[in-house]
């Protein structure tokens, strides 16, 4: 007898619908699954018929063919066993139908418990992109199933209960709808800009970087305090839109990033890998062209803490991600394209010993150990950096002052109000902040008076700079004039986006 149910596995970050036909005829007992599957899948075999078995249902003692079409889509992962288990159920005649019209995904336990899987946020919207009214998922992925809207979303937490309720003895609970507005509350952070001493031109640095999503490096001696305003920037980047959001849990669902979470990803990521990451965890990839780190930062902010002791591959791999916001991971049967559109932000220090240039302390070394330290950052990396910024060490007096400085609550308000312009700018441009602006939309919406183009004009020719550096000076400038609700850019507005390029770095 032949039986179809249908299944979906992941592809990137695509969900991709395969049909599960199953048939069993007489002859020598066996079980076969075709259609490209991966070690996971074929391991299915064990896992379903324990399943079945120790559900009330019988295993047919017959030849089993599994067949997952489309053939060329190779099926990754545990969650094709309930569809095939369902099958297998249908096609023994112990279901009222051969054909079953509820999509479903899971990954069954021997005792006919069901498992959840990774990427059910993407599995969804294509289902509903699809057409599939009704997905059966693991009750443990409900929380992550309720956000989409336009198919019913059903949850499960055994076989048998699915049985039943194809069978019309039972029913499965349907997943309630959440608006994003309900889950949604503003997070709250153990770095906080208020607990910073000093450091007046750092904290405007770092506000003018979030307010256009610009990549900001900070230069400075052991203990000035980098690495703490750099864990400040999340307290301070603008809230996240439900599309962004979106965005950001589709990525976290395929790499299994949300246990503990509420279904969503509300709150921006903050990744700060080790210096000691491979190239692979960090750029993506591997055997199953997993996203990496940066693209797990999408829509929020990678921090490279002491780049230099980063490898130089790694360091050199951002450098397309930072210009196209996108990653692409090229395998053998593989070409998945992963956003990245994240803010870098970097500390380093300007010397190996770290003192090079410092007041307070002699340097231990020598010209060419500091000229060999400082280019382990290249020059292309460094003139995607729209924001360089030298972080002097605190005074005595400064970090024993008990006035509290201002919260980082209260600069968010600013960076939202700033952001919020920007998107209105944009709303027909397919970006969402300064720093996304192409050569096109800097003709359009950063048009320089004549002082100002000579002052550019200036620090280009004597600071010997890239067009690549101009374009970046202008987009700081125009999210500096941003900030002050500033129709046009200004001679100020350009000079202080000048002073951040760190001619120090």
């Amino acid at each position: 007898m032949l039986a179809k149910t249908r299944g979906f596995v992941i592809t990137g970050l695509d969900g991709r619908e395969v049909d599960v036909e199953v048939d069993t005829n007489l002859g020598l007992p066996g079980f076969e699954i075709v259609g490209l599957p991966d070690a996971a899948v074929k391991e299915s075999k064990e896992r379903v018929r324990s399943a079945i078995k120790n559900s009330g249902r019988k295993f047919p003692i017959h030849k089993i063919t599994v067949n997952l079409a489309p053939a060329e889509l190779k099926k990754e992962g545990a969650g094709l066993d309930l569809p095939i288990a369902v099958g297998i159920i249908a096609a023994n005649g112990q279901l009222a139908s051969a054909d079953v019209k509820a999509a479903m995904i899971g990954e069954l336990s021997l005792d006919g418990k069901i498992r959840g899987v990774n990427g059910i946020l993407p599995i969804l919207i294509s289902a509903r992109e699809k057409g599939v009214k009704e997905m059966i998922i693991p009750g443990e992925n409900s929380e992550e199933g309720s956000f989409i809207d336009g198919i019913t979303v059903r949850a499960a937490d055994d076989l048998k209960s699915v049985c039943d309720y194809l069978e019309g003895k039972g029913d499965l609970k349907i997943v309630e709808k959440k608006e994003y507005a309900q889950v949604y509350q503003a997070a709250e952070y153990d770095s906080d800009l208020k607990y910073v001493k000093g450091q007046l031109v750092a904290r405007r640095a770092l506000e003018v970087a979030v307010s256009g999503n610009h990549n900001i490096i900070l230069e400075g001696p052991p203990g000035a305090g980098k690495t703490m305003l750099a864990k400040c920037i999340p307290s301070i980047m603008p809230d996240m839109s439900f599309r962004e959001a979106l965005e950001t849990t589709k990525i976290h669902s395929v790499a299994g990033k949300m246990k503990d979470t509420e279904g969503i990803v509300y709150r921006r990521p903050f990744m700060s890998p080790h210096h000691t990451a491979s190239r692979v965890s960090i750029i993506g990839g591997g055997q199953s062209a997993k996203p990496g780190v940066v693209s797990l930062a999408h829509n929020g902010v990678l921090f490279l803490d002491e780049m230099p002791e980063y490898p130089r591959s790694v360091l050199e791999s951002l450098r397309q991600p930072l210009e196209d916001r996108v990653i692409t991971v090229t395998r053998v049967k593989a070409n998945l394209e992963y956003p990245a559109s994240f803010m870098l932000a970097g500390s380093m220090n300007p010397c190996p010993c770290g003192y090079y240039g410092s007041k307070d302390r002699e340097c231990t070394c020598s010209p060419t150990q500091i000229k060999k330290y400082r280019e382990r950052i290249s020059g292309p990396l460094l003139d995607r950096m729209d924001i360089r910024i030298n972080v002097d060490n605190v005074k005595y007096d400064e970090l024993t002052d008990k006035t509290e400085a201002e919260s980082s609550a209260e600069v968010r308000k600013r960076v939202n109000r700033t952001r919020a312009l920007q998107r209105e700018r944009f709303k027909d441009d397919g970006i969402s902040s300064n720093a996304e602006m192409s050569e096109k939309h800097l003709n359009k919406y950063c048009v320089l008076s004549r002082e100002c183009e000579e002052i550019l004009k200036y620090a280009f020719e004597s600071l010997k700079m890239s067009a690549r550096a101009r374009s970046r000076i202008i987009k700081v400038a125009r999210t500096i004039a941003d900030m002050d609700l500033s129709e046009n850019i200004e001679p100020k507005h350009l000079l202080e986006a000048i002073s951040y390029r760190g001619d120090g770095l």
